[in-house]
Parts: structure tokens; sequence; C-alpha cells
């Protein structure tokens, strides 16, 4: 591995160690996307103001955009560690990277899905072939894409360096999704939230959706490291510490 990485970095990197800061960490993520998730639905189902063009239909976007937030967000994570495992051969990346993708794909379809929900009383149709809609739709085969390549070798870690080529190839989709309302002339509206600038919202409706960013980071933090704790069993059966963590758990 690269000597610029810090300490700490390296030992988070081996697989029982890992196992468990991930096992320290997953509760509390649970728990605090289960918080923010609640106050968000609240604010944004019940306190929120009715839109003054689309009514109480609006409201669907308090998991439509933060859905499709992640579903960018975690398909970066994927190519990032994916490119970490390629490299530096890094076991530890190429669990972080697999595992992202199948909750990935879970809120690309989420995205996909709420947006026909959204889509049909705003635009007349459940499904047209969009410039947003497409790529996200593309994101989704991008995801699946991965986790079967992933699944489809015998050798695990020749199948997650497989995946990963495909995951870096990928990443060119994830600009094509978030630009594409502004490179084509699409039916998908504009972003309404700026970081830089003032929002196209009204602050009563904005700070749920925020907080819904946070809450559905939360929940992608609580979900990869377990999933992350059961690949490294699965991938360090045969080991030591596998075997001591069997014994304690067996042990009455």
């Amino acid at each position: 591995m690269a000597t610029w990485i810090p300490l700490w970095v390296h030992k988070l990197g081996s697989p029982p160690i890992f196992y468990r800061f991930a096992g320290l960490v997953r509760p509390w993520a649970f728990a605090l996307a289960l918080l923010l998730g609640t106050i968000a639905l609240y604010g944004g189902l019940v306190s929120a103001p009715a839109d003054y063009q689309q009514g109480d239909a609006f409201r669907i976007i308090y998991i439509h955009v933060p859905s499709a937030w992640m579903s960018l967000f975690i398909y970066f994570v994927m190519a990032a560690a994916s490119f970490v495992a390629l490299v530096w051969r890094v076991k530890l990346a190429e669990v972080i990277a697999m595992e992202s993708a199948p909750v990935g794909a879970a809120f690309t379809a989420i995205t996909l899905a709420t947006g026909s929900l959204w889509g049909r009383p705003m635009w007349g149709t459940w499904w047209t072939w969009d410039a947003r809609l497409t790529s996200e739709l593309v994101l989704l085969f991008l995801y699946l894409g991965v986790i079967g390549l992933y699944h489809s070798f015998e050798d695990r870690r020749q199948g997650a360096r497989a995946a990963a080529f495909l995951a870096i190839i990928g990443i060119i989709n994830v600009p094509i999704v978030h630009f594409s309302v502004n490179w084509w002339n699409t039916l998908h509206q504009g972003s309404t939230i700026r970081i830089l600038g003032p929002s196209k919202m009204a602050p009563s409706m904005v700070w749920p959706l925020l907080t819904m960013m946070l809450a559905t980071k939360a929940y992608y933090v609580a979900s990869l490291m377990g999933r992350a704790r059961a690949d490294l069993l699965a991938m360090e059966s045969g080991k030591d510490w596998v075997r001591q963590i069997a014994q304690e758990g067996s042990s009455p």
C-alpha cells in the first residue's frame, strides 16, 4: 500500500480491526438514520406547506430527491473503492465497493419508481425517455452489472476485480445524470437546491429535504457496515480471528 496513506487507515484496512469497528458504528448509524428520517418525514409530510403549483403531490420529493442523490453518491464511493482495490490490491476496498453496489441499486430503483409516480400527475405519463430518466436507468443497469459480474466468478477476488473495472468505466455516467438537465432540453426540472446561491424552495421545504439526505447517508453507512462484516466473515472464513468470533458466538 502507498506510504502516504495515514497509519490509522492502514490499521483500519485490517479485516479483524474493521470488523470490530463496523460493529461499533453500525447500531449508531442505524439509530441516527431512524431519528433523522422520522424528523424529515414529519417536516416534509406534515410541517411543510403544499406547493403552489403541484399541491401535496410535491411531497414525494422527500423520498425521490434524497434517493437520487444517494444513487450518485454511492456510485462514486463504489468507483473510488474499486480504483483503490485495483491499484493497491486492498482487500477491504474490494469489500466496500462490492457491498455498496446492492445498496446503490436499491436507491436507484427507488429513484426511478418515485420519479414515475411523480411524473404521472405532472407529465401525464409514467415514463418518458427523458435524458435524466434514461441516464438514471443506465445507472441502475451499471449497478446490476457490477453485482452480476461479482457473483459470476467462482473466485471472489477475481469477480471483484472484473466488477471493479466496470464500476470505474461506468463513472462517466455520473456527471451525465447530474448535468443532463443542463446539457439537454428535458422535461425533468432543474436543480432547486443550490449550495452556492439561493435555493428555489422555501426554507420550510428545504430543511426536511436536507435532513432526509443526512438520514439516507446514515442508513447507507449502517447498511454498508453490516454487509461488509458479513462479507469479511465469508471471505476470511479460514482465518483464526473468524474462528475466534465463531467460538465466542457459540459459547453460552
